[in-house]
């Protein structure tokens, strides 16, 4: 009798927490911080950073809560890939960023954006990074470039650019996805002159360290959604990427450089879950004193 009280009640507090795992998935919040980047004779910059948003037509909650981000007002939005997650999402996703438009962006795609997702063995994550399927379906990621290239952002996958925003302008430069090995920083790398921010999807060291050394201020990326499920004093169990599970989130320093890793704000559709780590979108006020 006492295993079968124990066995239910073990049963209904894991009910629980599969059902409160799922509610917070859906619980998204705005991430509020001020980085320290910038010159001392440089006005303040706000940039809203995006990522991992997964958008599938079953998301509509997420897109109408990313679209009115915009009264936020931000300086510059920065993308971080995996926007998509279903090859029905583009027009999705550009009606759920539309109302942001008017402010400067850029953006760049992660493995999401280019291949359907699959299920996976949550297990295998402790093993190292996942490897990429050779099975998915390629996702229609072209449009998806076209679409926030016709809206005016610029597209940073092994490339560079710039944002004129109301403070000067900021010199903009990324790498495609380096989870999927499709970086090629090399294309992009030179000693940095002014302000300069860096983004890629996945931050692995090995762009990390190179954005570093040519002096980019701030590097922004997205990818380990945070570790996903966190616990109370371990943090998050896995980065799905060679950074350090204390960095799996929020701001940290890699080199002389500033990083920001985002939590993001969805999931793989086969793992709507998240447990004390909330989805999240940033609002980061880079402001001066800058230590270089």
């Amino acid at each position: 009798m006492r295993l079968r009280s124990a066995l239910a009640t073990a049963a209904l507090a894991g009910a629980a927490g599969v059902a409160y795992a799922r509610w917070e998935a859906q619980s998204y919040r705005l991430r509020r911080l001020s980085v320290p980047a910038l010159p001392d004779d440089h006005d303040p910059v706000r940039v809203l950073h995006l990522s991992d948003l997964h958008l599938t037509p079953k998301r509509a909650k997420l897109q109408s809560w990313v679209g009115a981000l915009a009264e936020l007002r931000p300086d510059l939005v920065i993308v971080t890939g995996d926007i998509i997650s279903d090859d029905e999402a583009v027009p999705l996703a550009i009606d759920a960023l539309e109302p942001l438009f008017d402010v400067p962006g850029a953006f760049v795609l992660g493995s999401n954006d280019y291949y359907a997702p699959t299920p996976i063995n949550p297990l295998k994550y402790f093993a190292g990074p996942s490897d990429l399927d050779p099975q998915r379906a390629e996702l229609p990621w072209q449009d998806l470039i076209e679409g926030l290239q016709a809206a005016g952002w610029a597209h940073l996958g092994n490339a560079q650019s710039s944002a004129n925003v109301s403070a000067g302008s900021i010199a903009l430069r990324g790498v495609d996805d380096p989870h999927i090995e499709r970086d090629d920083y090399a294309s992009v790398a030179g000693a940095t002159t002014g302000v300069t921010f860096g983004v890629a999807h996945a931050p692995y060291r090995r762009v990390l360290d190179a954005m570093a050394d040519d002096g980019v201020d701030l590097i922004l990326a997205g990818h380990t959604h945070g570790g996903q499920v966190r616990l109370p004093g371990a943090g998050a169990l896995v980065t799905n990427c060679d950074l350090d599970r204390s960095r799996a989130r929020g701001l940290s320093r890699h080199g002389a450089a500033h990083l920001h890793v985002s939590a993001g704000l969805g999931t793989s559709p086969y793992a709507p879950i998240r447990f004390a780590c909330p989805p999240e979108a940033t609002l980061i006020e880079v402001i001066p004193g800058s230590s270089r």
